[in-house]
């Protein structure tokens, strides 16, 4: 903690010394969270929604922040937030050496967790942040979708730095007719115990301390017309740490992938890279997505059609990987408390991963190609969206980094700290609206199905429907009390019967520090 501790401070000691006015407006809010449910873990629709992912919880929250002013040449932000208290344990199984077998070892998450600590500072179109802080998804509405395939921001990030560009700018000459946005990102993870405490040894590896980078750039047409396109790409990397591998809970290897200025810059610009001569792979574990959405302005609110086509490498860059991705439609009122003030339909397709088979010619030589191989060309395929031979999976503390309709590790309680279902379709619907301007409602309704994992595919394909109904209510929009009421509900054998509940209670208010 006391390296990006030390990160944000330094942020903070930038924007200090050039603040303008005579104070600071800090807003705050204070409160407690209680949840309740059938299972050992929370539905899957409250873990996507929040940070709450055990079965009983009883926990006080509190944030403090500084807002930025997006309309300032130069302006600045920072915030904290908290969330301590009791929660119940999951059992996880883990080899034991002595008894030769998986034995169940009860798991909960920190009794105290620091969510967000960051600050970040702006100059004209320009932003710099840094610190431990959440992502919100570029493309997809993060209240009501699904999730963005690679930058869902339904959890924290873990501790690091990004920059770029504070909203969409005119591209010079073009008359306002077209506009870019993008921006890096380069995050260290901090979740080693997390992972360590609930792999089970017995087979595979895991991967800790490893380095993330994220970029993205996004084009967008003249905002000002009816019809506007807005069309680019995301790309996360992730790329150093420790690789172990255990067989029959012993450990046989272990690697320190290179984090050098080589690697930084090969997870930034993919190269090949990897830890053996004659290693063709790119460095790293690379995720991406091509985007696409089209919004139409109507009387009464905007229509809006998008598409994300994901990659792990140069098959999905190439679209080789059919009608994967995810397809949605979405339209948000123009009336701030309208009685139905925003709907998403979503698809979610992941069956295609660029076809079953990865052969390339490249990683062998005549006299190691295996025998009786007649391919003598390259085959790309078997993606394993998520997964990668050197890393656990795309996630961050158990929870997918990606959607979270792709059932996250977090729930794998044998051990296996793996994607398992991933090769899978769903289907979304989320909507949301306002009986008065103090009483909000909000409803999802989720249905997948899987067959497995690319390299362990089941039997026989398994599927869940997920639901969540909530009622919200707010004193005033600016501040005083405010309280939500959760219900949710999972059933199907991919996630077994399981019934959850939350309520969260809390303050909002703001003061001001005069200089």
């Amino acid at each position: 903690m006391k390296h990006y501790l030390t990160s944000v401070l330094a942020a903070c000691a930038i924007a200090f010394p050039a603040m303008a006015g005579d104070s600071i407006a800090v807003n705050w809010e204070a409160g407690a969270v209680f949840n309740t449910g059938s299972e050992t873990l929370a539905p899957h629709h409250i873990t996507a929604s929040s940070v709450i992912t055990q079965r009983h919880g009883a926990q006080a929250f509190g944030s403090l922040w500084h807002d930025m002013d997006s309309t300032a040449r130069f302006s600045w932000s920072a915030g904290v937030t908290a969330l301590g208290g009791y929660t119940s344990a999951t059992p996880y199984l883990r080899y034991d050496t002595e008894a030769a077998a998986l034995l169940p070892v009860d798991r909960h998450p920190g009794r105290l967790q620091l969510l967000r600590l960051s600050a970040a500072v702006k100059y004209r179109c320009l932003y710099l942040l840094v610190g431990k802080d959440y992502h919100r998804s570029p493309l997809v509405d993060g209240d009501l979708s699904s999730g963005d395939l690679i930058m869902s921001g339904h959890t924290p990030l873990p501790p690091g730095a990004r920059a770029g560009f504070i909203d969409f700018q005119n591209v010079p000459f073009t008359g306002g007719w077209l506009q870019i946005t993008g921006e890096a990102g380069y995050y260290r993870s901090d979740d080693s115990k997390w992972l360590e405490n609930r792999y089970n040894r017995l087979n595979n590896f895991i991967t800790t301390g490893f380095w993330l980078n994220y970029k993205r750039v996004h084009f967008r047409s003249n905002p000002q017309k009816p019809l506007v396109a807005t069309v680019g790409m995301q790309a996360s990397c992730q790329f150093g740490g420790t690789h172990t591998r255990y067989v029959n809970g012993v450990e046989v290897e272990r690697l320190k992938m290179k984090a050098d200025a080589e690697a930084f810059f090969k997870a930034l610009v993919p190269g090949s890279g990897g830890n053996a001569s004659g290693d063709h792979f790119y460095e790293g574990n690379h995720v991406g997505s091509w985007d696409i959405k089209l919004d139409y302005h109507l009387h009464g609110g905007t229509l809006t059609a998008y598409h994300q086509h994901p990659w792990e490498d140069g098959s999905g860059i190439g679209f080789k990987n059919g009608f994967d991705g995810l397809w949605g439609l979405s339209y948000h009122a123009a009336r701030r408390y309208a009685p139905l003030s925003g709907v998403v339909a979503e698809y979610l397709d992941l069956t295609n991963h660029s076809g079953p088979l990865h052969f390339n010619r490249h990683d062998y030589t005549d006299d190691t190609r295996p025998d009786g191989s007649p391919v003598d060309a390259s085959a790309s395929g078997s993606d394993d969206y998520y997964n990668n031979y050197a890393f656990a999976g795309y996630s961050y503390r158990g929870q997918s980094i990606g959607s979270p309709m792709v059932m996250a590790p977090l729930y794998n309680t044998d051990g296996y700290m793996r994607y398992l279902h991933n090769v899978m379709r769903g289907f979304h619907l989320g909507a949301e609206g306002y009986v008065t301007p103090q009483w909000q409602w909000q409803v999802k309704a989720t249905w997948r199905k899987s067959w497995g994992n690319v390299f362990m595919p089941l039997q026989q394909a398994v599927s869940a429907t997920s639901w969540m109904a909530c009622a919200s209510w707010k004193q005033a929009p600016a501040q005083g009390w405010r309280a939500s009421l959760a219900l949710a509900l999972d059933s199907g054998k991919l996630t077994g019967d399981n019934f959850g509940a939350l309520l969260s209670v809390s303050y909002l208010g703001n003061f001001s520090i005069h200089r």
